[in-house]
């Protein structure tokens, strides 16, 4: 982190602190904040986490998740204490997105908040508005970030199992199980160290991977046996869901997470997507192998980013016509899919 030393000496006596990521947090988002608040507790500061929603009841297991204000749109209050919170906050983390468009109303809330801001995050093309920021694009993880600015302030020895456990999850879900392409050096001394300090991998894998519910494994089984279309002559693969086909399956929040995998798991698919109605907006998920940029289509066509290889993004426009606009925006990148 530049100006480290200054960093430093605003952490050096207790602080209101806000922490908070981006809508339907993942195992990183989640993970890297639970992980930064339950460190800064033992440092004696005062540490709030606020989502913009709620998140999959697999993550819910994660040390220091019942303390979570989760904005629910049906449910006002936890909006205003975050409000409250906000406004009284003299240090705000923003953890795992680039931009304040990306946690909903909160992201104004924060914009008119005098507290100091810090980005930690490892998205591409960041909004300029923190004071300080943990930002690398070659981090596979937040999580690991979260790690490194903690070593970083020489205080390592502060993180305990429930800390190692949370930061864990992060790096190991954002690598997919240490599987994907950003999976560095660094990924493995970062993971071998929260394992020394109490991180158990196969209880993390259990509780993420591998706590599904019935209704999920059966929407699984329907996306890939009624819902997956592969484009050979553009080695793509995508995949829709409507709102009736969610609900014929009682879908859950998290219920899609990794659906969109599949299709980039079938040999010789470079691109796959899974375009799913969410009620207010149609959202997207992109991934590529290889140079295929996903960030750069879901940037220009569809109000989306991330990395090059993962992506996400929405529109405005129903499920039927999304569906027509990315079939039609396909011929643009054919030469770089075949």
């Amino acid at each position: 982190m530049k100006n480290l030393p200054a960093f430093k000496t605003l952490l050096s006596q207790p602080k209101r602190v806000v922490i908070t990521t981006h809508f339907k947090p993942d195992a990183d988002a989640l993970g890297s904040s639970l992980g930064l608040a339950g460190f800064l507790r033992k440092m004696n500061h005062q540490v709030s986490v606020i989502t913009p929603s709620d998140y999959p009841d697999f993550l819910a297991w994660m040390p220091g998740n019942e303390s979570v204000i989760a904005l629910l749109k049906d449910d006002p209050k936890p909006e205003q204490k975050a409000a409250e919170l906000i406004k009284n906050a003299e240090l705000i983390f923003c953890l795992d997105f680039s931009n304040l468009g990306r946690i909903n109303s909160l992201g104004e809330m924060i914009k008119k908040s005098g507290a100091v801001k810090i980005l930690i995050d490892h998205h591409l093309e960041p909004e300029v508005f923190a004071d300080f920021e943990q930002w690398n694009i070659a981090s596979a993880s937040t999580a690991g970030l979260i790690y490194e600015l903690i070593d970083e302030l020489g205080l390592r020895d502060l993180i305990d199992k429930e800390i190692a456990t949370c930061l864990y999850s992060g790096l190991m879900t954002d690598t997919g199980g240490f599987r994907h392409n950003n999976t560095r050096h660094q990924e493995f001394l970062i993971a071998s160290e929260l394992v020394s300090r109490g991180a158990e991998p196969h209880n993390i894998a259990q509780h993420i991977y591998d706590t599904n519910s019935l209704e999920r494994l059966r929407l699984i089984g329907y996306v890939l046996s009624n819902k997956l279309v592969v484009l050979p002559e553009y080695n793509t693969a995508y995949m829709t869901l409507s709102q009736d086909e969610l609900k014929q399956h009682g879908a859950q929040t998290g219920d899609t997470e990794g659906l969109v995998n599949y299709g980039l798991s079938i040999k010789g698919v470079k691109m796959s997507v899974l375009m799913y109605d969410r009620k207010e907006e149609i959202k997207l998920s992109f991934r590529s192998l290889g140079d295929f940029s996903v960030n750069e289509l879901a940037r220009k066509h569809f109000e989306g980013g991330g990395h090059r290889n993962a992506s996400g993004g929405s529109s405005k426009l129903s499920l039927e016509e999304t569906l027509k606009k990315f079939l039609s925006v396909l011929p643009e990148y054919k030469s770089q899919l075949i």
